[in-house]
């Protein structure tokens, strides 16, 4: 029988698990600071109990930046086996996480097969399946129904729930004193909003927060404290209710630590860039370094199809100045359920910005595969350059159907003869430089 209830709690106890060991190995650190970095809160290591089949990941400002997928069903787009193709696409894409966000039919059986068959975290936010699980309307479920639904979550084998504990009967309040351009966004958020509203009754997921986290701890799930009043758009960042809410998430951490659960803290959102920086600051202060967790943020308001590139912007800044997790955004936000191509590109432009964080903030190893690419792009070496690539079927599919016309091997379509590399190699070994 274990000693040890949670990742946390035996980091205290200065006992070494093997997710500490796994996740020791690939950030390559050692075990020692893993685990100190468990017991003080600043790295999590979501492991459900249950979740058998996963490989397991940290998640903290010191390690490698992590990205997160969202998907699930929706009663306009229901096709499990389409959700299941873009999980194990993501996961081959290198995503670390994916988020269940069905909101539509029996989620358990799609839920289940997640903890059963990837490898990858998978969090969820249980909020959304109450409405459904239940099959009653929102102001009839009762405070014990949405506790009970997160420990149906915690039984599937979840690591990390997302859980709106910060929004208070106060909030409610403020949003209306405080005018916001766009009130809330976050759909769990406004969900515990809309309860509140219509029953008149606090928060469920603040008011029964000790038994939530004990249930948190008896399976070892990661909580995740959502960002209700995160900003929707450019207008609303940085806020009295963003704030507000942040400090009482840091409220919320110290609690949770208490009970030997692990936490990470969620973020915005829309924020102008200039804004990116502080906020991380600001969020490491009050919440006394846990894992922050991110959506983008979106650094304009205006580019719907386009918005992976807009979140890539802030989500390199964020990572690069402290954020630890970025949630991916794909070409579809503001406007439908991602497809399969959109997940790939919501995917790679958060790989990317995670990847650019991880060489300035100068984690180990995080520079290897750029000065291995410099080296074959120096040789010209097109084999070795689709090796390096985050994407190598789209690099090579790309230079494939624009070949030159002739040289294959040592020029491309753009450059031809012209090629700098190639005439720099031609010049310091002595040899003559043709262009013509």
């Amino acid at each position: 029988m274990n000693s040890y209830t949670t990742q946390m709690d035996a980091a205290r106890k200065g006992i070494t698990t093997p997710q500490m060991e796994a996740v020791a190995k690939k950030e390559r650190m050692p075990v020692e600071q893993i685990k100190k970095l468990v017991a003080e809160g600043k790295v999590v290591i979501p492991a459900n109990k249950r979740h058998a089949c996963l490989k397991p990941e940290g998640i903290g400002s010191m390690l490698r930046t992590k990205i997160n997928v969202n998907l699930g069903v929706s009663r306009d787009c229901k096709d499990y086996e389409m959700e299941m193709e873009k999980v194990m696409n993501a996961v081959k894409l290198g995503a670390e996480a994916i988020m269940d966000l069905s909101s539509h039919g029996d989620t358990r059986p799609f839920r289940r097969k997640l903890t059963g068959e990837c490898p990858a975290m998978i969090g969820t936010v249980p909020v959304y399946d109450s409405v459904i699980h239940y099959q009653r309307d929102l102001s009839t479920l009762t405070a014990r129904d949405f506790v009970e639904v997160v420990r149906l979550h915690a039984e599937d084998g979840v690591d990390f729930v997302t859980l709106h504990c910060g929004i208070t009967r106060k909030t409610i309040e403020q949003i209306r004193e405080n005018k916001r351009k766009m009130n809330l966004v976050s759909r769990g958020g406004s969900l515990v909003f809309a309860w509140m509203s219509m029953t008149g009754e606090e928060n469920p997921f603040y008011e029964y927060y000790d038994e939530i986290l004990e249930i948190c701890e008896e399976y070892d799930v990661t909580l995740s404290l959502g960002d209700a009043c995160r900003p929707g758009c450019l207008m609303d960042a940085t806020d009295v209710c963003q704030m507000e809410e942040l400090v009482r998430l840091g409220e919320l951490t110290k609690r949770a630590w208490d009970h030997r659960v692990q936490v990470m803290v969620e973020g915005p959102g829309h924020m102008p860039l200039n804004q990116v920086a502080a906020n991380m600051e600001v969020q490491k202060n009050i919440c006394k370094g846990a894992p922050f967790y991110v959506l983008g943020p979106l650094v304009t308001d205006i580019a719907p199809g386009y918005d992976h590139i807009t979140a890539a912007i802030g989500g390199a800044v964020a990572a690069m100045s402290g954020a630890a997790f970025l949630c991916y955004v794909t070409p579809a936000e503001h406007l439908a359920l991602p497809n399969v191509e959109d997940v790939k590109q919501g995917i790679i432009a958060s790989r990317i910005a995670a990847h650019a964080a991880d060489i300035a903030k100068g984690i180990p190893g995080a520079r290897d595969r750029d000065d291995r690419m410099a080296e074959a792009r120096r040789a010209l070496d097109w084999e070795a350059q689709f090796a390096c690539a985050m994407d190598p079927d789209t690099a090579r599919a790309i230079r494939s159907a624009r070949l030159p016309e002739e040289d294959h091997s040592d020029t491309c379509s753009m450059c031809g003869k012209f090629c700098a590399v190639r005439s720099m190699n031609k010049a310091l070994a002595g040899e003559y430089i043709d262009i013509l």
